[in-house]
């Protein structure tokens, strides 16, 4: 078996006990500008805003109030250090932010819970995925989330924050994170969704007319099925970790919850594997396809050599040089020769009509 390769570290921080740390880094030019924006909410108000760098230095969330701290863009290193240093994160979660290349994780520290997932994009025109990390730090009172740009994927919590759904809103920072971790399992389900509709298009084709290009296109999907189980296996091994709840994050009324959304990464994959089944069965198909057609092509030739067989055998005799052969001197011998030679192709036409040998669906 083949060693497993580490994702190339394109942001790597000189690991330093001080959370503000060196950095060795060039940042791209399309880099997403970093900005932080806050929720702080209870049952009874909501505040919304964004922060500078040097307002979440000395930015602290009101008593009783839950904090909602999102980061979009995780390059900008001097915010990401002060972010840091105000929740005093460790610098492995400062490394592993910057990491965008890792597999759904988490990590449990005395404060904080630290964990990672991906959010995938599906492009349905080139049939692929793309994707972005999505970190997440939850304290007691308050979570930290980044995000490497703006998607919109947890807009539909904002809104329920903003609309003062109570269930959202009496609940702690644990719910919180339920909430955005269903969101993008939502997310997860409508790229499943766009798939198998693909797919199914994929088999209507290539039932009626197959072609080369539906074979690429099954190749693309397959690969897309494999980005998400890639995805989504480590995301039940992370879920079945918060469920046990060994530190205590978690209260007793969010725990059914997250069960639920685990149920939900089961019902996931066990799509995903139908997914997957189904485009073996394609493939299968695409390659059953392509012998009939060869054997329809093969079968059609055969038919034309046969007819000419017997005009071949009958030009072969004539054509042998014997002084006395029967036609060999009538005025009408060719003639005669040549509607023998029709005869015997039009009784083998009528044959392979009847044997069905010149359809193309047989």
């Amino acid at each position: 078996m083949a060693k497993r390769k580490h994702p190339h570290r394109k942001h790597r921080l000189l690991v330093s006990a001080n959370p503000v740390l060196a950095v060795e880094t060039e940042l791209p030019a399309e880099a997403t500008p970093a900005c932080i924006h806050k929720i702080c909410y209870n049952a009874d108000h909501l505040e919304s805003k964004q922060l500078t760098m040097q307002d979440i230095a000395h930015w602290q969330a009101p008593p009783g109030h839950t904090a909602w701290i999102n980061v979009h863009g995780v390059l900008d290193i001097p915010l990401l250090q002060a972010v840091a240093k105000r929740f005093k994160l460790h610098p492995l979660v400062l490394d592993d932010i910057l990491n965008t290349e890792q597999r759904p994780k988490l990590d449990s520290y005395p404060d904080y819970l630290f964990l990672e997932t991906r959010l995938f994009y599906y492009d349905a025109d080139n049939m692929s995925v793309s994707s972005e990390q999505i970190s997440m730090a939850l304290g007691r009172e308050w979570l930290l989330t980044f995000q490497e740009r703006p998607s919109g994927s947890f807009e539909p919590v904002r809104e329920r924050l903003r609309q003062g759904q109570a269930l959202i809103r009496q609940s702690g920072a644990d719910y919180l994170c339920y909430a955005l971790l269903d969101s993008l399992m939502e997310r997860y389900f409508q790229v499943l969704e766009a798939i198998n509709d693909d797919a199914e298009q994929l088999e209507t084709h290539l039932l009626d007319r197959p072609s080369p290009e539906d074979l690429q296109n099954i190749h693309r999907l397959k690969h897309v099925s494999i980005q998400l189980r890639r995805a989504v296996w480590p995301l039940r091994e992370v879920l079945n970790s918060l469920i046990r709840n060994e530190h205590g994050f978690f209260s007793p009324q969010t725990l059914p919850y997250l069960r639920d959304l685990y149920d939900h990464t089961v019902h996931f994959t066990e799509s995903l594997e139908a997914i997957r089944d189904m485009l073996s069965g394609l493939l299968d198909i695409y390659m059953t396809s392509l012998s009939q057609r060869v054997n329809l092509e093969v079968r059609a030739l055969t038919v034309v050599a046969m007819l000419f067989m017997p005009a071949t055998l009958i030009a072969g005799i004539f054509g042998m040089n014997f002084s006395e052969m029967p036609w060999t001197h009538d005025p009408y011998g060719f003639w005669w020769a040549v509607l023998i030679m029709l005869g015997i192709a039009l009784i083998m036409l009528l044959m392979f009509w009847r044997r069905q040998w010149l359809s193309s669906r047989h």
